[in-house]
């Protein structure tokens, strides 16, 4: 699949339009990734109001607010949906626990990217077996690893065909479509965390402040992902 071609053709198309049309050409192996921010609330919305039957997963890496298991089943119930759910495997994150300790992610960059890949990338990768595509709410405005992504990428990395349909929304834009169709959203939001994560690792942000400065907040900019947008081959993490 050419993603320059795709991109051009989509490059007047609404987040709408780019959402039905590979919900439908991918159907089963096409599933949305949410982490419960706000604009994966906009895509749940969006996909579930084309296809009810949309696949939506959420990876539980047993670490979240409250708030961000609040706004799940806010949502479960206002759409009568279900997600599939996936969480780190037991035994890597006892010893992990064992042999590091719970905070050993704060003690170096190498130690945080551990944490993320027991918590978050491999129970992506199960997340992500057998799929053609998955769906982000990725934004270029969210911070400088994010600034140059298309609406249609390949991810290298992964071996699959990323959707970002809202690649070019500004926060406003996703704020605007939340208040419009009284989509459900992490409370947190309203308190100065523009992005939320694990409780340990995101913390609120200074009026003004870059949109991803709370997360990670003891390292440098460009070190702010988790690896689940990983894509090395392309140059971009």
């Amino acid at each position: 699949m050419n993603t320059d071609q795709l991109n051009k053709r989509f490059s007047k198309s609404t987040a709408e339009e780019i959402l039905e049309y590979f919900l439908k050409k991918f159907s089963e192996k096409i599933v949305l990734a949410s982490s419960l921010g706000l604009e994966d609330q906009v895509l749940t919305d969006m996909a579930l109001n084309i296809d009810p039957s949309a696949k939506i997963f959420f990876i539980d890496t047993g670490r979240h607010y409250q708030e961000t298991y609040d706004v799940a089943s806010e949502t479960m119930k206002r759409y009568s949906m279900q997600y599939e759910v996936y969480f780190p495997d037991t035994e890597e994150v006892e010893k992990m626990m064992k042999t590091a300790g719970p905070n050993s992610f704060y003690e170096s960059l190498e130690l945080r990217k551990k944490c993320c890949e027991i918590r978050k990338i491999k129970p992506l990768l199960r997340a992500l077996k057998n799929r053609k595509a998955w769906i982000t709410g990725l934004r270029r405005d969210q911070g400088i690893t994010r600034a140059n992504i298309e609406k249609i990428e390949w991810d290298n990395a992964h071996n699959i065909i990323k959707i970002n349909p809202i690649a070019q929304w500004t926060i406003d834009m996703v704020w605007d479509y939340i208040k419009k169709r009284d989509v459900p959203y992490n409370r947190l939001h309203k308190n100065g965390f523009p992005s939320i994560g694990c409780l340990p690792c995101t913390r609120a942000v200074a009026n003004g402040g870059d949109i991803r400065s709370g997360r990670w907040w003891w390292e440098s900019p460009e070190h702010k992902e988790c690896g689940l947008h990983s894509n090395k081959h392309n140059g971009r993490e």
